[in-house]
């Protein structure tokens, strides 16, 4: 049974500072609120891996996987990711086949992949430089490849959850990385050899040409695209964003050009404990996102009620970072996907509820895959603003005033009057000439 939360403030008071809640429950007792234990999901899934943590040489097919970090910039940890066995191994780095699993798939696909890293200059790509030629040769594969790796030392390490990037497990300072039989992606190879070709372009050539997106951000990331001299590694967390960014701002600048929808459009999704409601309003393009985290979420953990933060853009769009990071780049691109095929412009505002059995984060991926999810479901159809919202409120758990407090498009929406809302009649104008 799972403890109201006013009983659970009363055992955290009753625990010692220096002692956790989780030593009450072992697990067994869900005090935490949480319907399953994060900390056992991620011991289960360390014991099932735990054989390959013993030794410094492991041997199976990498996805293919890399991940280059930011701890450090310019120089970084870089390193390929790699299970103890062989076979197809795709889906273990590739989340646009996750929605439907559960997070201790998730978990446990990301968790069999051991890290080896070493310290590599961002700018190494631009100078040839032979250390990363094989990972680069790696990013380039569009299937498993058999590989070994050779560490200095075991792999040790926790698991490590993000909600900009997916997780990963134990990692160990790369000595030596061999791979064998890597069949290359030739979009992406002839994207890599036109070193003329401006790393912008090259991200719009690549999804033009249906490269998956997570493809096309492991080719940035480890320095495959650009012009020739200034190619450099792009910290894993920073090119996830920044593909979504350019691919959506590519979109939005063409569904510009397109009539605006004719009614008011509301679309579902539910993934991971989290639910996703879009609304398409019959106006020009204009995005926003609010995200909702519930007590005992992962980052409101201690929160006695649901915490609310989000941003948005008009119209001619926004120059700073959005305050809620990459989850807003990814939605945008969702969005503008789907407005894309239906060649129609609209102003969309995005919510997005994180219940407590979204227990772990794993990356903004859930976002981009989420929202493309819900925009193919077949959409409700209003006729009116108040409609839209009424039904909204049905769907989720914050009542409607609250997501309109904290919505600039919502309140601009329903308050702001317009030249097109005042009609007057000939008369009434002949009267004012």
């Amino acid at each position: 049974m799972v403890l109201k939360r006013n009983d659970q403030k009363k055992i955290f008071q009753k625990v010692n500072s220096k002692k956790s809640i989780c030593l009450l429950c072992k697990g067994g007792k869900l005090l935490c609120g949480k319907p399953y234990c994060p900390v056992l999901i991620k011991a289960q899934a360390m014991a099932k891996h735990s054989g390959a943590f013993n030794s410094t040489n492991i041997q199976g097919s990498t996805p293919p996987a890399i991940f280059v970090g930011r701890l450090g910039y310019p120089k970084v940890l870089v390193g390929p990711m790699i299970p103890s066995y062989f076979g197809d191994t795709e889906i273990l780095d590739t989340p646009e086949l996750w929605v439907g699993k559960s997070i201790n798939d998730i978990i446990d696909y990301r968790y069999s992949l051991i890290r080896g890293k070493m310290i590599v200059d961002i700018h190494e790509p631009s100078k040839n430089v032979k250390t990363i030629d094989t990972l680069q040769e790696l990013a380039m594969s569009n299937t498993s490849i058999e590989s070994e790796a050779q560490f200095t030392k075991r792999p040790t390490g926790r698991i490590i959850l993000s909600e900009y990037s997916q997780p990963f497990g134990p990692s160990a300072p790369l000595k030596s990385f061999l791979t064998s039989n890597i069949n290359v992606d030739r979009r992406i190879e002839k994207a890599f050899y036109d070193r003329d070709l401006k790393a912008s372009e090259a991200i719009q050539k690549l999804y033009g040409d249906g490269v998956l997106v997570t493809r096309i951000q492991r080719a940035l990331s480890i320095g495959l695209l650009g012009l020739g001299a200034r190619r450099k590694l792009v910290p894993t967390r920073w090119s996830i964003t920044a593909v979504d960014s350019a691919l959506s701002l590519s979109l939005i600048n063409k569904i510009k050009d397109f009539d605006t929808i004719d009614d008011y459009s509301i679309y579902y999704f539910e993934n991971l404990g989290n639910i996703f409601i879009a609304i398409f309003l019959p106006r020009i393009w204009s995005f926003e996102w609010i995200e909702a985290w519930f007590p005992g979420t992962v980052w409101n953990v201690g929160g006695s009620y649901a915490s609310l933060m989000g941003d948005f853009e008009g119209h001619k769009g926004r120059s700073a970072y959005a305050r809620v990071g990459g989850c807003y780049y990814s939605a945008r691109l969702a969005v503008a996907e789907k407005l894309g095929l239906l060649r129609k412009q609209a102003t969309a505002i995005v919510f997005r509820e994180i219940h407590p059995e979204y227990m772990l984060p794993v990356g903004v991926w859930n976002v981009r895959e989420s929202m493309r999810k819900a925009l193919e479901t077949k959409p409700l159809h209003f006729n009116t603003l108040e409609e839209s919202l009424n039904y909204v409120e049905n769907k989720l758990t914050i009542p409607i005033k609250k997501w309109i407090k904290n919505s600039s498009l919502l309140k601009d929406a329903l308050y702001q009057k317009r030249i097109t809302d005042f009609k007057i009649s000939y008369d009434t104008y002949q009267n004012f000439n």
